[in-house]
């Protein structure tokens, strides 16, 4: 009797198993915990010029003399802010979300950029940013012609922005 109970018994719970760890889990990504959990400091800005996927020279590095600090924050109801953008006194803001696969996001913020001869045009810099490299430290952004599928001949460029995270700062007197 206690045989056919275990016989039974086991072969239940391996199903019950089964069904339990099959469920799809969606909701598990550490990426837009990641993103808004802190302020990300521009550490370099680089531009890529590529024709396909060949490397035309070295990179371009941007922001050489600037002396002000740059500052990209998201926050976790997907508003973002990016304060002294290409080195000009602005503070943009704007909604960000993420793609399914999370290996990119888009921006809808809006921010001043200059021009060749000095002047000042509008910019919508994170439309369409691949998400090089993101952990704990350290977050690498992409934008401009980060498409995964073009041409061999076609010309595109890619600016690379890289980011440090920086310590929450706590005031005590």
């Amino acid at each position: 009797m206690r045989n056919k109970l275990l016989f039974f018994f086991i072969p239940g719970l391996l199903v019950i198993n089964l069904f339990c760890n099959s469920c799809k889990k969606d909701a598990n990504s550490n990426i837009p915990h990641l993103l808004s959990s802190g302020t990300w400091q521009l550490a370099s800005l680089l531009v890529y010029h590529y024709t396909g996927n060949t490397q035309n020279g070295d990179p371009d590095t941007l922001n050489t003399t600037c002396l002000k600090d740059q500052f990209f924050t998201f926050k976790s109801d997907n508003t973002c802010s990016y304060t002294n953008f290409n080195c000009l006194d602005q503070t943009t803001t704007g909604t960000w979300t993420l793609t399914e696969n999370k290996l990119y996001f888009a921006s809808d913020m809006v921010a001043k950029d200059t021009v060749a001869g000095g002047s000042t045009s509008t910019v919508k810099p994170f439309t369409n940013t691949q998400i090089v490299t993101l952990g704990v430290y350290s977050l690498v952004l992409q934008t401009g012609d980060v498409e995964p599928n073009y041409s061999a001949t076609k010309k595109r460029t890619v600016t690379r922005y890289g980011f440090i995270k920086q310590k929450a700062t706590t005031i005590t007197n």
